[in-house]
């Protein structure tokens, strides 16, 4: 991975959540991959809903943030649980390479892509050489 993205915090591996006040809270799996023209990133939020995704871009930090809630019945009593309920957080540091306003991002099956551009000024320029 290019220097342009790197991960803000490593607090909480994907396997073994931190325990907070509110419950637990997940780093989500986070493949990024990137071209001249732009970054794109896919954050694994499974149970997680589109409407309750919140990502924010301040002071080069890219956080994003989801909560899952419970999909138990409510007339039935849990015997055995295997799956963890808890907010998913990860926060990535960008560097000065991106243009903040052209920052899409999309959620589809539990995957949010992340769609960042480069700023003219981050992409690369080939120079010309000219003969004598």
């Amino acid at each position: 991975m290019s220097t342009d993205i790197t991960p803000a915090t490593e607090k909480t591996p994907t396997h073994a959540p931190e325990a907070a006040a509110g419950g637990r809270i997940y780093r989500p799996l986070t493949d990024i991959v990137e071209t001249d023209q732009c970054v794109s990133m896919m954050v694994e939020m499974p149970g997680v809903a589109a409407d309750v995704v919140e990502i924010t871009f301040e002071n080069r930090v890219l956080t994003i943030r989801g909560k899952d809630e419970p999909m138990r019945p409510e007339d039935l009593e849990l015997a055995y649980a295997e799956y963890a309920e808890g907010d998913f957080e990860r926060d990535f540091t960008l560097s000065k390479n991106f243009d903040r306003d052209r920052i899409e991002a999309e959620m589809r099956g539990g995957l949010v892509t992340l769609t960042l551009a480069r700023a003219p000024e981050g992409q690369p320029k080939r120079i010309a050489v000219k003969g004598a």
